[in-house]
């Protein structure tokens, strides 16, 4: 998990592939199954942290093998985790409704957290911002935001400034999302490359959409791009280059 949480994937795997192929699922106990299925959960997240979303070994079907082996095991909590985690997915591959929708269900889900119930409110305005409602993507982020704040949850604060920054620039207002963007640049923490990646590219992403400031959005993200492919981060790099040839296609102009 420390490993992980650094985007130290190779270290990560190592460990982790070290448990998952050491004994056969289907020969152990409650307890042995259960860190199987621990571990199959850790698998699927630096799978998903890497980009690798479907297919054999992608993040979808260590999650969904997991998701039976807790069913099994009757602990609902879990269960829904790995529901979120699918969710999450399914946004990654673009099915931005489907996700909202689960989103939006597990948000109300009394086998999550608190914690975990608003993140899922923060992420049903993440995928329909995706989608193209920005405004009210904005209102449900803003009630998460309240949420987080009387969990005193500051980091998930942090990211919901920097969604609700995108959210507002896909409204066409720069105002609001350059005062969210700082926000999560001066309240966020960065000590990590995903941390990093995430936010400069929001950033990056906000200063393109005024032609005044799309030199310094560009360089930004040329900055983002390599600090993405020097931590293994496919799926983040994905986004900078669409972000950036949504740009060119502009004609260089704001987007």
């Amino acid at each position: 998990m420390v490993f992980l949480s650094r985007q130290n994937f190779p270290a990560a795997l190592a460990l982790i592939n070290r448990w998952l192929t050491r004994f056969s699922a289907h020969r152990l106990n409650g307890k042995g199954l259960y860190l199987h299925a621990r571990s199959l959960v850790l698998f699927g997240d630096t799978q998903r942290d890497q980009g690798a979303l479907v297919g054999p070994l992608s993040a979808n079907r260590s999650y969904r093998q997991a998701l039976g082996m807790f069913g099994e095991l009757d602990i609902p909590r879990r269960v829904a985790q790995i529901e979120l985690s699918l969710a999450v997915v399914a946004e990654m591959t673009g099915e931005l409704q489907s996700a909202a929708h689960r989103y939006e269900r597990l948000a109300a889900d009394e086998r999550l957290s608190g914690r975990d119930r608003a993140r899922s409110r923060l992420w049903v305005g993440t995928a329909l911002s995706k989608d193209g409602d920005h405004d009210y993507a904005a209102r449900v982020m803003a009630e998460a935001t309240r949420e987080f704040d009387d969990l005193g949850e500051a980091e998930d604060w942090s990211v919901a400034q920097q969604k609700l920054a995108l959210a507002y620039r896909g409204a066409g207002d720069l105002g609001r999302a350059l005062h969210f963007i700082e926000l999560a640049r001066s309240s966020g923490s960065d000590d990590t490359p995903m941390q990093r990646v995430r936010l400069s590219t929001a950033h990056a992403h906000i200063l393109l959409s005024d032609r005044a400031t799309s030199g310094q959005g560009l360089a930004l993200l040329d900055q983002t791009a390599q600090l993405a492919v020097s931590s293994g981060l496919s799926h983040q790099l994905r986004s900078i280059q669409t972000i950036r040839q949504g740009f060119e296609n502009a004609g260089g102009r704001s987007i």
